[in-house]
């Protein structure tokens, strides 16, 4: 699995599971690790390439890919 850091106040990093299509994103103020299912690659590399990581969070995976 990739893992990036990412430059994001609530966000510290992302990983991704291709062969899953599983995101997991590790906050920095919270211990459990979240899981968003069937995650296109394309959504998870606009994520981490996002000028705002937390703004295309909240608008284009929160409510979209829960397991």
């Amino acid at each position: 699995m990739e893992w990036i850091k990412v430059s994001s106040d609530a966000i510290e990093r992302v990983g991704y599971d291709s062969s899953a299509r599983r995101m997991y994103i590790d906050f920095h103020d919270s211990t459990p690790q979240y899981t968003y299912c069937g995650v296109p690659e394309q959504v998870f590399r606009e994520l981490v390439n996002a000028s705002s990581v937390g703004s295309y969070f909240h608008r284009h995976v929160r409510n979209r890919y829960r397991c």
